[in-house]
Protein backbone atom coordinates (compact mmCIF):
# COMPACT_ATOMS: atom_id res chain seq x y z
CA UNK A 1 0.00 0.00 0.00
CA UNK A 2 1.53 3.24 -1.15
CA UNK A 3 0.42 6.54 0.29
CA UNK A 4 1.20 9.94 -1.10
CA UNK A 5 3.08 12.51 0.91
CA UNK A 6 -0.18 14.32 1.69
CA UNK A 7 -1.80 11.09 2.90
CA UNK A 8 1.18 10.32 5.19
CA UNK A 9 0.91 13.81 6.66
CA UNK A 10 -2.75 13.16 7.43
CA UNK A 11 -1.86 9.80 9.06
CA UNK A 12 0.77 11.47 11.23
CA UNK A 13 -1.59 14.30 12.22
CA UNK A 14 -4.42 11.93 13.14
CA UNK A 15 -2.10 9.62 15.10
CA UNK A 16 -0.67 12.60 17.02
CA UNK A 17 -4.20 13.81 17.88
CA UNK A 18 -5.13 10.33 19.10
CA UNK A 19 -1.98 10.23 21.26
CA UNK A 20 -2.79 13.64 22.73
CA UNK A 21 -6.34 12.58 23.62
CA UNK A 22 -5.07 9.30 25.06
CA UNK A 23 -2.37 10.90 27.21
CA UNK A 24 -4.69 13.67 28.35
CA UNK A 25 -7.27 11.13 29.52
CA UNK A 26 -4.56 8.94 31.07
CA UNK A 27 -3.16 11.95 32.92
CA UNK A 28 -6.55 12.69 34.46
CA UNK A 29 -7.07 9.05 35.42
CA UNK A 30 -3.65 8.79 37.08
CA UNK A 31 -4.00 12.01 39.05
CA UNK A 32 -7.44 11.37 40.52
CA UNK A 33 -7.22 10.24 44.10
CA UNK A 34 -9.51 7.40 45.08
CA UNK A 35 -12.09 8.23 47.69
CA UNK A 36 -10.73 7.00 50.97
CA UNK A 37 -12.74 6.10 54.00
CA UNK A 38 -11.84 7.34 57.43
CA UNK A 39 -10.24 10.65 58.35
CA UNK A 40 -9.22 13.21 55.73
CA UNK A 41 -8.00 16.78 55.80
CA UNK A 42 -10.65 19.42 55.27
CA UNK A 43 -8.38 21.53 53.06
CA UNK A 44 -5.61 20.26 50.77
CA UNK A 45 -2.14 19.91 52.24
CA UNK A 46 0.15 22.87 51.69
CA UNK A 47 -2.84 25.09 50.95
CA UNK A 48 -2.61 28.76 51.84
CA UNK A 49 -5.78 30.53 52.94
CA UNK A 50 -6.16 34.04 51.57
CA UNK A 51 -9.69 34.79 52.78
CA UNK A 52 -12.73 33.19 54.38
CA UNK A 53 -16.34 34.27 54.27
CA UNK A 54 -19.27 33.34 56.45
CA UNK A 55 -22.75 34.89 56.07
CA UNK A 56 -22.00 37.46 58.79
CA UNK A 57 -18.23 37.83 58.56
CA UNK A 58 -15.41 38.03 56.04
CA UNK A 59 -11.82 37.36 57.09
CA UNK A 60 -8.95 38.53 54.87
CA UNK A 61 -5.20 38.16 55.05
CA UNK A 62 -3.49 41.53 55.16
CA UNK A 63 0.25 40.92 54.94
CA UNK A 64 1.00 38.61 57.87
CA UNK A 65 -2.08 39.51 59.90
CA UNK A 66 -5.83 39.05 59.55
CA UNK A 67 -8.66 41.55 59.23
CA UNK A 68 -12.35 40.89 59.77
CA UNK A 69 -15.21 42.72 58.15
CA UNK A 70 -18.75 42.40 59.45
CA UNK A 71 -21.24 41.71 56.65
CA UNK A 72 -24.37 41.97 58.76
CA UNK A 73 -25.43 43.60 61.99
CA UNK A 74 -23.74 40.89 64.06
CA UNK A 75 -20.27 41.99 65.08
CA UNK A 76 -17.35 39.67 65.63
CA UNK A 77 -16.21 39.84 69.23
CA UNK A 78 -12.84 38.21 68.60
CA UNK A 79 -9.47 39.82 68.14
CA UNK A 80 -6.73 39.18 65.57
CA UNK A 81 -5.38 36.20 67.53
CA UNK A 82 -8.79 34.50 67.50
CA UNK A 83 -9.07 35.12 63.75
CA UNK A 84 -5.68 33.48 63.26
CA UNK A 85 -6.73 30.51 65.42
CA UNK A 86 -9.91 30.09 63.37
CA UNK A 87 -7.96 30.11 60.10
CA UNK A 88 -5.39 27.65 61.52
CA UNK A 89 -8.20 25.35 62.62
CA UNK A 90 -9.67 25.32 59.11
CA UNK A 91 -6.17 24.80 57.65
CA UNK A 92 -5.35 21.71 59.73
CA UNK A 93 -8.76 20.21 60.54
CA UNK A 94 -9.06 16.43 60.04
CA UNK A 95 -12.61 15.07 59.74
CA UNK A 96 -14.25 11.69 59.25
CA UNK A 97 -15.78 10.93 55.86
CA UNK A 98 -19.51 10.26 56.27
CA UNK A 99 -21.28 7.25 54.83
CA UNK A 100 -24.13 9.55 53.81
CA UNK A 101 -24.21 10.03 50.01
CA UNK A 102 -23.89 13.52 48.54
CA UNK A 103 -27.19 13.09 46.68
CA UNK A 104 -29.12 12.62 49.95
CA UNK A 105 -27.55 15.58 51.68
CA UNK A 106 -28.06 17.84 48.66
CA UNK A 107 -31.83 17.34 48.87
CA UNK A 108 -32.03 19.50 51.98
CA UNK A 109 -31.05 23.13 52.30
CA UNK A 110 -27.81 24.03 54.03
CA UNK A 111 -28.00 25.52 57.50
CA UNK A 112 -24.79 27.51 57.13
CA UNK A 113 -22.14 28.17 54.46
CA UNK A 114 -18.45 29.03 54.50
CA UNK A 115 -16.32 30.00 51.50
CA UNK A 116 -12.54 29.65 51.62
CA UNK A 117 -10.27 31.31 49.06
CA UNK A 118 -6.99 29.44 48.61
CA UNK A 119 -3.84 30.69 46.91
CA UNK A 120 -3.63 29.45 43.34
CA UNK A 121 -7.37 28.77 43.07
CA UNK A 122 -9.68 30.98 41.02
CA UNK A 123 -12.89 30.04 42.80
CA UNK A 124 -13.46 29.64 46.53
CA UNK A 125 -13.94 26.25 48.14
CA UNK A 126 -17.51 26.18 49.45
CA UNK A 127 -18.42 24.20 52.56
CA UNK A 128 -22.05 23.74 53.57
CA UNK A 129 -23.08 22.75 57.09
CA UNK A 130 -26.16 20.53 57.54
CA UNK A 131 -27.95 19.40 60.69
CA UNK A 132 -29.79 16.17 59.86
CA UNK A 133 -31.35 14.12 62.68
CA UNK A 134 -29.24 15.83 65.36
CA UNK A 135 -26.02 14.97 63.46
CA UNK A 136 -23.87 17.62 61.76
CA UNK A 137 -22.53 17.08 58.25
CA UNK A 138 -20.17 19.25 56.22
CA UNK A 139 -20.39 19.08 52.42
CA UNK A 140 -17.28 20.02 50.43
CA UNK A 141 -18.93 21.28 47.22
CA UNK A 142 -15.71 21.32 45.21
CA UNK A 143 -14.69 17.70 45.83
CA UNK A 144 -18.20 16.40 46.57
CA UNK A 145 -17.21 14.91 49.93
CA UNK A 146 -19.39 14.68 53.02
CA UNK A 147 -17.78 14.86 56.48
CA UNK A 148 -19.34 13.95 59.81
CA UNK A 149 -18.97 16.56 62.53
CA UNK A 150 -19.44 16.51 66.25
CA UNK A 151 -21.26 19.56 67.58
CA UNK A 152 -18.07 20.74 69.33
CA UNK A 153 -16.10 20.63 66.05
CA UNK A 154 -18.90 22.39 64.19
CA UNK A 155 -18.98 25.11 66.86
CA UNK A 156 -15.23 25.65 66.45
CA UNK A 157 -15.33 25.79 62.65
CA UNK A 158 -18.44 27.99 62.53
CA UNK A 159 -18.16 30.29 65.56
CA UNK A 160 -21.09 32.53 64.57
CA UNK A 161 -23.56 29.73 63.88
CA UNK A 162 -26.26 29.56 66.59
CA UNK A 163 -25.95 26.03 68.02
Amino acid sequence: MRLSRKAWNNVVIISMLLMIFFFNGLHKKLNTQPVEEGVQALLPEQSFILAMAFPELKIERIGTSWRSQSLQEITWQGDEQQLEQLVELWQHQQLTIASLPVSKISQTSADYVASVWLAGEQLPAVYQLYNIDQQYYLLDKRLQRVFELEQADAAKLFPLYPF
